[in-house]
């Protein structure tokens, strides 16, 4: 297990971050969007990395702002793992370049302002939650006044604040997850990037994470959230990128992503001769029974749909607006691949 840090101890992670001088505007509250002022969170160029036959990452460029939740999707075996070793200067990129909070990948200083949750991982079972936490404070070389205090805010942040005294021996996965979570945000860190953070974790911890995640976000920290829960993903995410087999091959908001690739279905009582004539100019359309969809139509254009139909003698008994959700245009693209 690896510590952001450099430092490795016996199979155990640490990761966390170390308080540090920030550029003007950096760590203060944001509500979401990117910082045109300062440089940003991540950005790679041609970021590539190959195992002697087997191409992992393919030429992966892409820009994180400051204090967004960056989705990371694709299926398992996609890369996503991957690149998160390399931005963290785990794994060396056989070619391309990444920039980290404004400096190169693996420089030591940045890398503490880090804090990493693996999706695999493992504590000593002897420990407890606190001697857990305190261990890594000493990896990370936190301030040793400020530890107690970073170990209780980070238990009280996770839900583990009376647990602190139990051994990791008698914690469900579920909590080792939590706990996992509370070493990645020893210190403050201004860049955090999670792993299928709420993989072991049951519907009520699923939601503790996601406010997690949203309050690093309202104090200007950047998530890098790799997970293959979609609907996680829609619930949270600013922007996202969708990785298959090595390669992105798609990114942007999430409304970029799914805004051209909505529906409305239209139920006429009495429907004007040749009404279908004009439907083309909205997108393509289909009938079935008393409905008809009409697909990739522009939200702001179904007024017009409408006032079409009525203006040639027809009557609308119904309108119903829909989006594609985002597993559906995951799975379209994938098969667009």
């Amino acid at each position: 297990m690896w510590q952001a840090s450099s430092a490795e101890s016996d199979g155990l992670v640490a990761a966390g971050g170390v308080p540090q001088a920030t550029a003007p505007g950096e760590g203060a509250a944001t509500t979401g969007s990117p910082r045109p002022s300062v440089s940003p969170a991540i950005h790679t160029l041609g970021l590539h990395k190959r195992y002697r036959r087997t191409v992992a990452v393919k030429s992966l460029s892409v820009s994180v702002g400051r204090g967004e939740i960056f989705g990371f999707l694709g299926p398992n075996g996609a890369g996503k793992t991957t690149v998160i070793k390399m931005l963290l200067g785990l794994v060396k990129p056989t070619a391309g370049e990444a920039m980290v909070l404004g400096a190169p990948v693996g420089d030591r200083r940045t890398r503490r302002r880090i804090g990493y949750l693996p999706e695999m991982f493992r504590f000593q079972p002897w420990l407890t939650a606190a001697e857990v936490l305190r261990l890594h404070c000493r990896l990370l070389e936190l301030p040793r006044p400020s530890w107690e205090q970073s170990i209780s805010e980070s238990l009280e942040t996770v839900g583990l604040a009376e647990r602190a005294g139990d051994r990791v021996a008698g914690f469900s996965k579920g909590m080792q997850q939590r706990l996992g979570l509370g070493v990645a945000l020893l210190g403050g860190p201004a860049l955090v990037f999670l792993d299928e953070p709420t993989s072991a974790l049951d519907p009520v911890g699923r939601h503790h994470v996601r406010q997690i995640t949203r309050d690093l976000r309202e104090r200007g920290v950047t998530v890098f959230l790799n997970t293959h829960l979609l609907a996680e993903a829609e619930q949270l995410c600013d922007r996202v990128a969708v990785l298959d087999k090595g390669a992105v091959v798609a990114s942007g908001s999430l409304s970029e992503l799914l805004g051209r690739h909505s529906r409305v279905r239209l139920k006429l009582s009495a429907a004007p001769a040749g009404w279908t004539t004009g439907l083309s100019a909205f997108g393509a359309w289909r009938t079935e029974g008393e409905w008809t969809t009409v697909e990739g139509v522009d939200p702001d254009a179904i007024a017009d749909l409408v006032n079409l139909i009525v203006a040639g003698g027809g009557r609308v008994e119904a309108v119903i607006p829909e989006h594609q959700n985002l597993e559906e245009r995951f799975l379209e693209l994938l098969q667009e691949k």
